[in-house]
């Protein structure tokens, strides 16, 4: 389909568009911007510059808006409607939606919400009314459904695509799939609609509704309404606090904190990282609410809680392109290799985390981590959710990790994790925020200093655009081919005024090394120019002035917390993936970094050796309709031929055992397990109900081969018991069973992500009732299996190595990863991990030691 009038004119739009954002007291984009609130108890230091004063220049950014934009004058209203007018007996002969949006799915409605804000965002930032007109129909017929409340049997002011009722189940206990969530994108929706195009309408629906949510809530105990916040309800305090500062009314704001959700919250101001098994995108907008909070009520606690949570997030939660959670959920910290999959870094996660980290930094300007953050998560995965080849924007619900996941066309609900959204059938909430992402580019490339003079205007991202600086009467210019070149240069355009222009410096320099440098009207400034800072420039501005900033970007290897021969690949602030084309992934790839080779004359475009092939390292972004790899293992120097650890288990009395090599922690005997002694053989008495003994972390990190031993006596068999499990959880290991439900003992290798087990069985399960020595041998594909020295079982094709393992952080003897497995029952004694993979002689002597 053709890109509409409209949606062209988001190419060049005047830098004073035509939207009504300035003329609305706290206006601003969706995230909360504004020109600020009489009622905010605390005044950021910064502000953005209106959506009306940027304008985006030819950029992928401006590419992608183009394509959204278009799917905002396609997407044809009266089939979002439908299911509102069907919920208050109005008639509808539109084509119901597919996806999250089909008659029969709870999460009906959301998308009108995410719709509303786009179109607000699009009009504000292009200036064109088509998109305030459409916006303006969507809310006429919200408001006549809205008024028809009533008369279907619900409370004045509920607005919703399902029934009323559905909230007396939540109420009573039940757990139906987040309807606050729901009205929270159409409350969130309406806000945008009068702060950036001025409807009145909007304003007044929004306000229904907030009276409505009160009389829902304030009959609730505290209790009550704490456990009715269990169920996902996006940015509800966000919503009502951000009405609250438009409005100035206090009734807003009391049930904005209402939605204080204390469960995640008691943690964080404590300092504490509990995150995990927390799904991710249910706690991110509470915490984005939690800013605003405290922007209204002047609390710390608030920002508190906001601080601890974004450097809890980033810092021990995300993996290399900026992204979090793995199939939606939070792990443990550091748990980055070990939680691969295909449904990796859900990108509403990452669009809810920009909006935190940039509500931060407004705050706090001299942490300029915020921005970086922002700047790489934006290049790395929210620049490239969405399809190039796509006419109307479409997006990926999650940016997959593991090796060999692909974006493509096209999902439905239900589709392939890298499927694209389509027009009708699928709606998912990733569909819903990828409308709104590729509509505010502009939001936060320039904010200026908070006061009513010109003081300062910060450069936060490099990305072609135009701003006019209304306050300080200036129009500044950012050219730039940033992050494919290293050069960027901005013009004073128009005006005359002195003010301190102030430029990030990206915190990525530090990691290559190099050294950014700055020229004024092409002389050095002198200024330095420290990565993870921002330069100032302080002068009167000119017509004509210039900023020349240079960047030099280097490869650099980036390793992952939880293994550190495991790592991914950035040149500048852009992480590079290989490009397998339709080439299968079995596992994560070895690479040899020293082969990496720039591609001449193509920027940012790299060759390099991974399992013995060349391979061509792009852009990540830029990889689209194929396979692809980010994170790379690095084969590590071969070290001397030595026990890594060695555990005898004699101690005997106690609840430690001692590594006899001194290189680990003691082992603790957990649960049921005792001493006891078998004829002259000291050892740990397992009571096969939760007697374990659990070995300490890190075991068995950076190791290409290996072998595990163990003396094990086991007085009764169980299916799928374990001698010993290292690892992290249930998807990442290295086992051995004595039997598993086939009857055969197992040793099995695991990495999350992977389709199945590399295995290596025997023929039968481990002997019963007498005392045995049991070893594994894994080297270059091949897994053996031991008994009392002679080889039980083997495996000559298995897919991956115990180098991905990793710093395993849950090992354990007689114990499973997996909770719902039988402890062992019997003994065990003599645990040894040896870096090599010894050889059927030597294992056999070892068995007879």
């Amino acid at each position: 389909m053709a890109v509409t009038a409209a949606a062209a004119a988001a190419t060049a739009v005047p830098a004073t568009a035509a939207g009504a954002s300035a003329a609305v007291p706290g206006t601003g984009p969706s995230a909360g911007a504004g020109t600020g609130s009489a009622v905010e108890a605390v005044r950021p230091a910064l502000r953005p510059l209106p959506l009306s004063a940027v304008r985006l220049l030819e950029s992928p950014f401006l590419a992608n808006m183009r394509r959204t934009c278009a799917y905002l004058l396609f997407v044809d209203p009266e089939r979002l409607l439908h299911t509102f007018r069907l919920n208050v007996g109005l008639p509808s002969a539109a084509q119901p939606c597919g996806g999250w949006e089909a008659p029969d799915v709870l999460l009906r409605g959301h998308s009108t919400g995410h719709l509303l804000s786009a179109l607000a965002q699009a009009h504000a930032n292009t200036g064109d009314d088509a998109y305030a007109e459409r916006a303006r129909h969507l809310v006429a017929a919200l408001a006549e459904c809205q008024a028809h409340a009533p008369a279907a049997g619900y409370r004045p002011g509920y607005l919703s695509a399902f029934p009323e009722e559905v909230f007396d189940q939540l109420e009573a206990g039940g757990k139906p799939w987040a309807p606050y969530y729901t009205l929270h994108k159409i409350m969130a929706g309406l806000l945008d609609q009068y702060r950036l195009s001025g409807n009145e309408q909007a304003m007044t629906v929004l306000q229904a509704m907030s009276a409505w949510v009160d009389s829902r809530t304030a009959p609730l105990t505290h209790d009550r309404m704490q456990a009715l916040l269990r169920v996902e309800f996006g940015g509800m305090n966000e919503v009502l606090t951000n009405l609250y500062l438009v409005t100035g009314d206090p009734a807003h704001l009391r049930i904005a904190r209402r939605f204080d959700h204390e469960e995640l919250y008691a943690p964080l101001a404590a300092g504490r990282d509990e995150l995990a098994g927390r799904h991710a995108n249910t706690e991110i907008p509470k915490i984005v609410g939690a800013v605003r909070s405290y922007r209204a009520t002047g609390e710390r606690r608030y920002l508190d809680i906001a601080t601890h949570f974004w450097e809890t997030v980033v810092r021990h939660h995300s993996y290399a392109i900026g992204g979090n959670s793995n199939q939606e959920f939070f792990g443990p910290p550091g748990e980055i290799v070990s939680r691969l999959s295909e449904d990796t870094c859900e990108n509403c996660n990452s669009y809810n985390m920009l909006k935190l980290g940039r509500q931060l930094f407004l705050h706090d300007p001299t942490t300029a981590a915020y921005m970086d953050h922002y700047e790489w998560t934006l290049y790395n995965q929210m620049l490239g959710e969405q399809d190039p080849d796509s006419e109307h924007g479409f997006v990926t619900y999650y940016t997959g990790l593991w090796a060999g996941s692909r974006r493509q066309p096209k999902g439905g609900l239900g589709a392939a994790p890298g499927s694209y959204s389509s027009d009708y059938d699928n709606f998912s909430c990733d569909h819903g925020t990828g409308m709104e992402t590729h509509t505010k580019f502009a939001d936060s490339i320039y904010f200026r200093s908070a006061g009513p003079d010109a003081e300062a205007l910060y450069v936060n991202l490099f990305i072609p655009s135009e701003v006019t600086w209304q306050e300080a009467g200036v129009t500044l210019r950012q050219d730039t081919g940033h992050p494919e070149t290293d050069r960027t240069r901005l013009t004073v355009t128009a005006g005359d005024a002195r003010f301190a222009l102030k430029i990030r410096i990206p915190n990525w320099l530090a990691a290559g090394g190099a050294r950014a440098t700055v020229r004024l009207n092409g002389r050095a400034t002198g200024t330095p120019a420290r990565p993870g800072r921002y330069l100032t420039i302080e002068r009167r501005w000119r017509r004509g002035d210039t900023v020349e900033l240079v960047l030099p970007r280097e490869p650099v290897w980036q390793p992952a917390p939880d293994n550190p021969q495991v790592r991914s690949l950035s040149y500048g602030p852009v992480v590079l993936a290989g490009a397998y084309g339709s080439t299968g992934l079995a596992t994560i790839p070895a690479i040899r970094p020293a082969s990496l080779r720039p591609v001449a004359g193509v920027p940012l475009e790299f060759t390099a050796e991974a399992d013995g092939r060349e391979v061509p390292l792009r852009p990540f972004y830029k990889v689209h309709h194929q396979n692809y790899n980010v994170y790379w293992a690095v084969t590590p120097r071969p070290d001397r031929e030595r026990d890594i650890a060695r555990y005898p288990l004699d101690e005997g009395s106690g609840t430690t055992a001692a590594d006899r090599t001194g290189t680990f922690p003691g082992a603790t005997l957990t649960g049921g397990a005792t001493w006891t002694t078998d004829g002259t053989r000291t050892a740990v008495l397992l009571d096969g109900v939760d007697g374990h003994v659990t070995l300490p972390q890190g075991l068995p990190a950076g190791l290409t081969e290996l072998t595990v031993a163990v003396r094990v006596r086991i007085d009764s068999l169980a299916n799928s018991a374990r001698v010993f499990d290292l690892g992290y959880h249930k998807s990442t290991y290295l086992y051995l069973t004595p039997r598993t439900g086939s009857g055969k003992a197992r040793a099995a290798l695991k990495i999350s992500g992977m389709e199945g087990e590399d295995v290596i069985d025997a023929a039968g399960p481990l002997p019963q009732g007498r005392w045995i020595h049991v070893a594994l041998t894994l080297e270059d594909g091949t897994g053996v299996l031991y008994v009392d020295g002679a080889e039980v079982g083997r495996n000559a094709a298995m897919v991956t190595s115990p180098l991905l393992l990793g710093a395993s952080t849950r090992n354990y003897l007689g114990r499973s990863q997996n909770s719902t497995h039988p402890y062992l029952h019997g003994a065990v004694a003599d645990f040894r991990l040896h870096n090599r993979a010894l050889t059927a002689t030597e294992v056999a002597r070892l068995a007879a030691g």
